[in-house]
């Protein structure tokens, strides 16, 4: 929901971040001890389409990913429309027929703009919570994936605890675990109603939950890195007392305890401010200091149509590369 400007990087960026060698566990729990040396690739993208430009753009990103048949999977992190345009059936399902023209399996994490916003009389004047049913009975279906090829994907909903929950989903490949949390912008739907608070309440202990339930399996599972994939800029940088960031304090808090307790490599990745970014935003609480394992990755989106390719391999001692690719298509005359 925030904007701010591109940020002034190069075409190919790299951050390294490390990580070690262990057993695939699939979303369905089996045990798969495949190849240490395994190496796999995967697309960002978020915060689009964006309005009329996004519309006409989007198209480009998705023929720019379908075309590199190296990537394993897509994951989207939420926002597929902008916060002033309507939430009707109509462009649910038009998101839904673009993300399944995607070759490979799309993950989907959920934003604010698909239900929490839709309350405002430029998206319709809708129920935010009949949105927010709509969405998972779309968006969610079964325990796969979306796209032209899908994969299995574990859903909290699964469990006894929080069967509402479909969107909360987890999967791993080659000893990394991937990880989806429903943790949205507009303050994560805190403060606006006695309705919304209730709801927050509901899905950020679900959240917690299913965080704190993850890296317990990375931690049984010897996994060597997690990435964490939310819609949401929890603005790490303002104060805990900031009215804006009383709806991530507890995430923020779970996060920090749960990356420590790990001590491998933990990547978050968010959309929301549409400004594209690789940087290390966490500090610890006792120390203040910045926590060196934990990265945070911000996707392209809104105005800037572009995505972002990672490369994990084991084989390097750093394992995960982020490399911008800049749709040429979609390039703004200067």
């Amino acid at each position: 929901m925030k904007r701010a400007g591109l940020a002034a990087l190069v075409t190919t960026f790299g951050i390294l971040v490390g990580i070690t060698a262990s057993a695939e566990l699939f979303a369905d729990g089996s045990d798969d001890r495949d190849d240490e040396r395994g190496a796999f690739s995967f697309a960002l993208i978020g915060d689009m389409p964006y309005g009329a430009e996004g519309d006409a753009k989007f198209p480009n990103v998705l023929a720019d990913i379908n075309a590199d048949r190296s990537l394993s999977f897509v994951v989207h992190d939420g926002d597929f429309k902008n916060g002033s345009s309507l939430c009707s059936d109509e462009v649910f399902y038009n998101r839904l027929d673009l993300f399944n023209q995607f070759r490979r399996p799309l993950v989907f994490v959920p934003g604010d703009n698909e239900w929490t916003d839709c309350h405002r009389a430029n998206n319709g004047a809708y129920d935010p919570l009949e949105r927010l049913a709509f969405l998972r009975s779309v968006f969610f279906p079964g325990n796969r994936s979306l796209g032209r090829q899908t994969m299995r994907l574990q859903r909290q909903s699964a469990g006894p605890d929080y069967p509402a929950y479909r969107e909360n989903v987890r999967w791993s490949m080659h000893g990394v675990l991937f990880v989806g949390l429903h943790v949205v912008g507009s303050n994560n739907n805190l403060g606006r109603t006695p309705e919304a608070d209730a709801e927050y309440a509901e899905r950020n202990a679900a959240n917690l939950a299913w965080l704190q339930e993850s890296f317990a399996l990375a931690r049984s599972n010897r996994s060597g890195a997690v990435m964490i994939v939310i819609q949401a800029n929890p603005n790490f940088e303002l104060p805990a007392s900031a009215p804006q960031r009383s709806g991530f304090n507890d995430f923020l808090a779970a996060l920090e305890a749960e990356t420590l307790a790990i001590g491998k490599p933990v990547v978050l990745v968010h959309g929301d401010s549409h400004y594209f970014r690789i940087d290390k935003p966490m500090l610890g609480t006792r120390s203040q200091r910045r926590v060196e394992h934990f990265t945070r990755v911000e996707t392209f989106g809104e105005n800037d149509n572009h995505w972002l390719r990672v490369t994990a391999d084991r084989r390097n001692p750093n394992v995960f590369m982020f490399d911008q690719r800049i749709v040429a298509a979609n390039l703004v005359e200067h």
